[in-house]
This record gives structure tokens, sequence and C-alpha cells, in this order.
């Protein structure tokens, strides 16, 4: 996969991400973050849940399960998982986002 992603971002600080194949680049903030990921890897997401979460998918597809309900979500398609919420999703090779995370120790930095 090329790089989607252009250099202000690609020098923004590694995001520690405990996920095979995935890279983030991480946006510090008082009170979020904001993480620019790609995969180029099928990653299996188990359930789990914490702040609120919203993303944009750039490129590829992820299947996230919320609350029990299952949607995919493509190239332009936005999501949102309310603080608190269970979820959990299948992320596949080729996908990249920015995601907002209403936390601000979601990941630390590597």
């Amino acid at each position: 996969m090329e790089d989607i992603f252009p250099e202000p971002i690609r020098n923004l600080p590694l995001a520690d991400i405990p996920l095979k194949g995935v890279t983030g680049f991480l946006s510090q903030a008082e009170d979020h973050q904001i993480v620019f990921m790609e995969f180029k890897e099928d990653v299996d997401l188990p359930e789990h849940s914490h702040n609120a979460q919203c993303g944009v998918v750039l490129e590829g597809m992820i299947d996230i399960t919320i609350d029990g309900k299952k949607s995919t979500y493509l190239k332009g398609d936005r999501y949102f998982i309310p603080d608190g919420v269970k979820h959990s999703g299948k992320i596949y090779a080729g996908y990249a986002d920015i995601t907002f995370f209403e936390q601000k120790d979601r990941y630390k930095t590597k």
C-alpha cells in the first residue's frame, strides 16, 4: 500500500497500538487523541469498550458491531461509537482511517 498520509502526518509520533500490521500516527491533545491509521493485514478486534470514538474511512473496508448491530463501512463512510458501548470488528488489509478518541490516553507513543 502506498503512503496514504502526507509527510506532516507521517512525521507525528507513532502510536503504540497492540495490533499486528497496523501503523498509527498520533495527534495528542489535552482531552483527546486523533490517530491516523493504516492496516497492512486483516485484524479481528475482540469486543471491548472505552470512551467515545468516531472515524472516517479513507480506504478499504471495516466491519464493526456496535451494541450488537453489525455494519460495514467503506471509503467515505463515517462511524460513531458512544462512550462505554461494547463493540467489536474486523478490519481488512488495505484499510485506512482517521479516528477521534474522546480520551487523552487511549494510546501511548512508541
